[in-house]
């Protein structure tokens, strides 16, 4: 079973930046594809940034392109979610998620097969 620990929310003024982690264990993450989500209060979950297991297929929401960059260090099963200019609309419980059976980036959560507990990010304005 894999286990997926986020850290890093918190709270921030607009136009602040915050950096989310999300340490992965219990299995091997060989061609896994990891992923971030989001899910505010009162809306579905929304697909937020994803990364292959080379990183060298990555895929961010159009609402985050430009502002979030997502990243990953293998030696240390972790991915990363940088996130700067931050705006009040961010504000959301962010999840980590990891397709382990097709390794595959997409947007579409159903793909993901292991999901973290989340971190709270808020956006003062």
């Amino acid at each position: 079973q894999a286990q997926l620990v986020e850290s890093g929310g918190g709270l921030v003024q607009a136009g602040g930046s915050l950096r989310l982690s999300c340490a992965a264990s219990g299995r091997t993450f060989v061609g896994v594809a990891l992923a971030w989500f989001r899910q505010a209060p009162g809306k579905e979950r929304e697909f937020v940034a994803a990364i292959s297991w080379s990183g060298g297929s990555i895929l961010h929401a159009p609402s985050v392109k430009g502002r979030f960059t997502i990243s990953r260090d293998n030696a240390k099963n972790t991915v990363y979610l940088q996130m700067n200019s931050l705006k009040p609309e961010d504000t959301a419980v962010y999840y980590c998620a990891a397709d382990v059976t097709w390794g595959t980036v997409v947007a579409d959560d159903s793909a993901y097969d292991y999901w973290g507990q989340g971190t709270q990010v808020t956006v003062s304005s």
